[in-house]
């Protein structure tokens, strides 16, 4: 077989320059057999040879192929199947559609040659990951309608994503030879849609590794010092973990049980959020790592009680906090997650979590919904929570009148937020999103039930329905007939299904405004000598930050906006226009980042925007989300309504714009002629004193002649906050001013603010 695969790879590669064609065809053999001899414990029948066809397909059909590191296409394909295979344990069927996933896609091949090659089922996985291709609205956004179809698929058949998130992980892995504007608009969208999809699959290496190679990319600077200060502190911690589970090695091993017992790193992407978050420094982040204890050889009945044997043990050996004892092994999290967390006090007094679980629960936990199918068996208990999130998948899916924006807005909600358990009057559990409200649970039960909701009562108590429900509450329902659903109703839910029901109750009662609403605009229209067209439309809509077009005509048909605003927005467009024409770039060019780069090359020779050089003509401001100066990594976006925004890569909505609008990032970047200065905010808080305002002053004016806009000061029991607007010319200039202020006696904290209010 392999002696094939031999020659087909020689005739691949005729075409290709020799200086390379040995090196490459080993490679690609060696790739190839790694492959097959991870999968092998796993195949059956003619698997082998149907994963030859696929492989000798993908690689005649990419033969001409290279990715951006000049390497051969086929690489692609072969490391997304060997991560398949070795890192979420998937079978032969997700193989083959591994090697072939950029087929249908990238080269001439049809769904219908790959279905008649291998099945319905390979080419239904196929199309779930094949891009829809065509050109989109102005306003709408490819990522999103694209993560829309895969979930279609994914509703019947979850090793779509799973495939997906194998192929995203190599894109990550190899992310270093694109272009900077690519890579974060890659590495954005997978923080913000595919890490926490990994997450909820319960794929906890492959979502931490995500998350990791995100901020690489995004925050470089930050990674490495992170990655150097977890490098050098590493032997302390190894010590630390010996002394700390030595005694309950003893302890575990008298009891008689077996077991595997280890320390557990945080990865650096967790550790920089606890960084931001708590605003602590590295050095003062103690919980670091975890303990995790895992029992060997236990049956699937006698698992509870093992686990609960070992945190008795734990907990005589340790005193724990008695907030944070986690039980997810009686009520196991909706990834299928299970465990026993508990935290507790060692001998230098430092916190330590310690998980206890069993060898099945740990390769759950590492491995996610593909290690389900190897323990599920006719249990089908087992895998209930992740088939419960399936059918939530459906029914989002179920509401196809939204856009696709609000489609993926409302499906994130349910990734990361943990969850809470109530009963019904019955004793049913239910298990909601944690925050749910009585109206929640009442959509929960049944739409019917949801919209003639009036109240609840929560353990016999009578509540409102924006009531939050907590923990083991037991709810009734109370309705009316008369009750009708109200906008305000989506203020307090949580829950996707509730939100949808609602929108589409609603929606069904505003048909009359809509069609109210469009006619006032078409008229208005009209009237103003305005083209009705899907771009004018779009632009209207994005210039009174509507989400879509139903929400601008219920806007208007509500008399929420007066028909007389449009004159105000033809002006605003009809001066922006004016203001573009003066240079030499179409107009059009401000549709998408392609088009724009090729424009601007023509111009200038080069594809990427200088900020501050010859073409400030062009209609660009910076972004008052995130106040950019000189010396900050930025992007720009092509905006529908006002030209372009340069934006800072760590801007609050930085991971928006590039995980939902990535065709219109263009790159840009700082001139050296940019002389003039830029307003930056700075926070300080700390101990105050006599005199604490005169040294704050003294160091921005006198010292580093810097000029100040504003300064804001308050104290309130002896702590003092502070904000100043100041005029700097970069960002090693704003960087000297901070640690010079962070150096006066009493200042605790200085941080840069992005918002300009």
């Amino acid at each position: 077989m392999l002696g094939e695969i031999e020659e087909k790879v020689e005739t691949s590669r005729q075409s290709e320059p020799m200086i390379d064609l040995e090196k490459e065809r080993a490679e690609i053999l060696a790739k190839y057999r790694r492959l097959l001899r991870a999968a092998k414990p796993t195949l059956k029948g003619d698997d082998a040879k149907q994963i030859k066809k696929a492989f000798t397909i993908s690689m005649e059909a990419h033969k001409d192929m290279r990715r951006k590191s000049g390497e051969p296409y086929i690489y692609h394909p072969l490391e997304v199947a060997q991560i398949c295979v070795e890192e979420i344990g998937l079978g032969a069927t997700s193989i083959i559609c591994a090697l072939l996933h950029d087929v249908v896609e990238d080269t001439d091949m049809t769904l219908k040659q790959i279905e008649k090659e291998f099945g319905e089922k390979v080419a239904r996985i196929i199309d779930g990951l094949t891009k829809i291709s065509g050109n989109f609205e102005q306003g709408t956004s490819a990522q999103a309608e694209n993560f829309r179809k895969m979930l279609i698929t994914l509703s019947e058949d979850v090793r779509v994503i799973l495939i997906k998130l194998a192929d995203r992980l190599h894109n990550m892995r190899t992310l270093g030879s694109m272009a900077r504007n690519s890579q974060l608009k890659i590495a954005h969208e997978t923080i913000f849609i595919y890490a926490p999809l990994a997450h909820r699959l319960g794929l906890y290496k492959i979502k931490s590794e995500l998350e990791d190679l995100y901020l690489k990319y995004t925050e470089p600077e930050v990674f490495k010092e992170l990655a150097h200060k977890l490098k050098s502190t590493k032997a302390t911690r190894d010590r630390f973990i010996d002394n700390f589970i030595k005694p309950l090695k003893k302890k575990l091993q008298d009891a008689g049980l077996e077991f595997i017992i280890k320390g557990r790193p945080k990865h650096i992407y967790s550790i920089w959020n606890k960084i931001k978050k708590q605003n602590t420094p590295f050095e003062e982040i103690f919980d670091l790592f975890a303990i995790r204890i895992i029992l060997t050889n236990v049956t699937h009945e006698k698992e509870k009680s093992a686990c609960w044997q070992v945190y008795s043990i734990v907990t005589d050996q340790y005193k724990p906090n008695p907030d944070r004892l986690k039980d997810w092994i009686s009520i196991p999290k909706a990834n299928g997650y299970e465990s026993l967390h508990t935290t507790v006090m060692s001998q230098t007094g430092q916190w330590v979590e310690v998980q206890i679980r069993t060898e099945r629960m740990d390769e759950i936990s590492e491995r996610g919904y593909a290690a389900h199918f190897k323990y599920k068996g006719n249990d089908t208990s087992m895998n209930a929570p992740l088939d419960r999130w399936i059918n939530q998948v459906r029914e989002t899916l179920q509401s196809g009148d939204k856009s696709a924006i609000e489609f993926l807005e409302d499906f994130r909600g349910n990734f990361y937020n943990e969850e809470v358990f109530v009963f019904t009057p019955k004793g049913d559990l239910k298990v909601l999103r944690k925050g749910a409200t009585v109206l929640d649970f009442a959509f929960e039960i049944h739409t019917e039930i949801g919209k003639k909701c009036t109240a609840g009562k929560v353990n016999n108590q009578l509540v409102p329905i924006s009531y939050t429900l907590q923990n083991g509450d037991q709810v009734e329902i109370l309705t009316t007939k008369s009750q009708k659903p109200s906008e305000d109703w989506l203020r307090f839910v949580t829950t996707t299904k509730a939100k949808a029901r609602i929108k589409d109750l609603l929606k069904e009662e505003n048909k009359v405004y809509y069609s109210d609403g469009k006619e006032i605009i078409t008229k208005r229209f009209k009237l103003l000598g305005l083209e009705n067209n899907l771009e004018t439309l779009n632009q209207l809509r994005a210039y009174f930050n509507k989400k879509d077009y139903n929400d601008l005509y219920y806007a208007f048909g509500k008399a929420y906006i007066q028909p007389d605003e449009i004159k105000k927005f033809k002006a605003e467009r009809d001066a922006r226009l004016n203001k573009q024409a003066k240079i030499e770039i179409d107009n059009k060019a401000y549709t998408d980042a392609k088009s724009f780069e090729k424009e601007i090359k023509k111009v200038k020779g080069d594809d990427t925007l200088f900020i501050g050089d010859d073409l400030q003509e062009i209609d660009f401001t910076l972004a008052r989300c995130c106040n950019p100066i000189p010396g900050d990594d930025v992007f720009g976006f092509l905006t529908v309504n006002e030209g372009i925004k340069i934006h800072r890569n760590s801007c609050p909505n930085a991971q928006q714009l590039l995980s939902q609008y990535g065709n219109r990032v263009i790159k840009a970047r700082w001139s050296s002629q940019v002389a003039k200065a830029f307003v930056a905010t700075i926070h300080l808080d700390g101990i105050d004193r006599m005199g604490m305002i005169q040294d704050i002053s003294k160091v921005i004016s006198s010292e580093l002649h810097i000029n100040m806009r504003s300064l804001a000061v308050d104290t309130n029991d002896g702590i003092f906050t502070g904000d100043i607007k100041l005029y700097v010319q970069d960002t090693r200039h704003l960087e000297t001013l901070m640690k010079q202020l962070g150096e006066i006696e009493g200042v605790h904290q200085v941080t840069r603010v992005d918002v300009e209010s």
